[in-house]
């Protein structure tokens, strides 16, 4: 999984220090936050994400106090920090919950009133195991039975049950995204649907996005659009499929703000998933895609052999998916395409306007 303090390896780049200064490598210039435009919100979202990285980097280097790097990130943006979120199989910090101070939000539908955020893979001191155990569980779809799971589902959960669900925003990367997607579904399947700003959301799969023939890159994706919609109409009758249905379509209101990078083989299918979809659409297979997409083959193939599934955490049925198309512009972007993964700071720094993206709705 993507890590922040380890993806970069550029000797002419920033260092991983400085990386987490944020007077050196943050959105220095947004001195004042436009809540209805869409790269400011985003970067804010970055920067409480990276400032979450940061308090546990404080934590390990028992830097407090003046030396502390981690209140700038949300400081800047006149943001209080109401709560850290603590493992409790390590005591690292995986999260935070940030207050806006009410000055800035009075008046402003469009700004939060409290952000959670939820940090992804550290390399360096004592949380790597820790993270790691979290990394496999993704990949078994067994994160929701993580305690860490469950300490941040449960302060979504009060922030919503205290404060209301408005202005309750949700962003993470990579493991942190992860963790973020799963809590917004979880409330979204309860009927309250918060923002969400999910960056490098990992979705593992096999890497069809990088196969260049546009051809045979389709039709693998038919073929296995076909395979997944015939089991399951064979398997209707089964009830955890017809349950995996109804929750499925229980998300569709719900559009949580993506942000992959197609270089990044860890979110990378994202782009082809949701592109497959209009793909089938414009062919007239639109009923085979909206039935195989609400499954994975291999839940399927669990089921059949009378064994429990667990619902894969990457099938959404709605998004508004933005790609990032400066991979390859700047050392930073370079090095996160060498090292499979990008860092949240290339979604604070470099991504200046909306001209750096592709976004898109889909639905």
């Amino acid at each position: 999984m993507a890590s922040e303090s380890e993806s970069l390896a550029d000797p002419s780049g920033p260092t991983a220090s400085d990386r987490e200064n944020f007077h050196l490598c943050g959105p220095s210039h947004l001195t004042t936050v436009d809540w209805k435009d869409p790269v400011h919100r985003r970067s804010v979202a970055a920067c409480l994400v990276q400032g979450v990285y940061v308090l546990e980097r404080d934590r390990q280097e028992k830097r407090e106090g003046s030396q502390a790097l981690a209140p700038p990130w949300w400081k800047s943006f006149d943001f209080q920090l109401h709560t850290q979120l603590i493992d409790d199989a390590d005591s690292c910090v995986f999260g935070a919950i940030y207050q806006l101070n009410s000055t800035n939000s009075d008046g402003n539908d469009s700004a939060p009133r409290y952000v959670i955020a939820f940090r992804g893979t550290i390399t360096k001191g004592d949380a790597f195991t820790r993270d790691l155990e979290l990394d496999i569980h993704i990949v078994r779809n067994g994160l929701h039975q993580t305690s860490r799971f469950e300490i941040g589902i449960q302060a979504v959960r009060h922030i919503v049950a205290t404060y209301g669900s408005s202005n309750v925003w949700l962003t993470g990367h990579s493991l942190g995204a992860a963790m973020a997607l799963l809590a917004g579904k979880n409330m979204a399947k309860m009927g309250v649907f918060l923002e969400a700003f999910l960056f490098n959301p990992p979705f593992f799969s096999a890497p069809i996005e990088s196969i260049q023939d546009k051809k045979v890159k389709h039709g693998i994706r038919f073929a296995g659009s076909v395979i997944t919609a015939g089991l399951a109409f064979a398997m209707k009758s089964n009830q955890t499929t017809n349950h995996t249905g109804s929750t499925f379509v229980a998300l569709s209101a719900w559009l949580p703000c993506l942000f992959v990078n197609p270089a990044d083989h860890i979110c990378s299918e994202y782009i082809g998933y949701f592109e497959h979809r209009k793909q089938m659409e414009d062919i007239g297979a639109g009923a085979i895609e909206r039935l195989a997409t609400q499954h994975s083959i291999g839940g399927l193939l669990l089921n059949a052999m009378g064994k429990q599934s667990e619902e894969p955490l990457h099938l959404i049925p709605s998004a508004n998916l933005t790609v990032n198309v400066t991979r390859h512009e700047t050392s930073m972007m370079l090095m996160a395409f060498i090292s499979g993964g990008d860092p949240i700071c290339c979604w604070i720094q470099r991504l200046t306007t909306i001209d750096d993206c592709i976004s898109f709705i889909c639905n």
